[in-house]
């Protein structure tokens, strides 16, 4: 039987991590690990730093052309991101 106050480690977990408002910042931190994976070797090479603020994930690229290109795709990763988090985690992408 199973008490009220009862809870697996998984709820409590997830409970800690909502009380102390980290399951935002433990999303962003994934999205930030997973850049290479998603985006690709060759964009990951050129990545110089990325980072999210407010829910708008900026990133610097060393490379002009690849500036330019992922700019106009700047929609299409952000719903890529998204979906690889599996929840909202950016709104905007900033391309520096």
């Amino acid at each position: 039987m199973r008490r009220s106050s009862d809870y697996s480690l998984k709820e409590a977990i997830q409970e800690f991590l909502n009380t102390y408002r980290l399951d935002e910042k433990l999303d962003e931190r994934k999205v930030i690990e997973s850049w290479g994976a998603v985006m690709g070797k060759m964009v990951s090479n050129h990545t110089k730093d990325i980072y999210i603020r407010n829910k708008t994930l900026y990133v610097k690229v060393d490379s002009a052309a690849l500036r330019s290109e992922l700019s106009y795709a700047r929609e299409k990763i952000r719903d890529v991101i998204n979906k690889e988090a599996g929840t909202e985690v950016i709104t905007n992408v900033v391309i520096r």
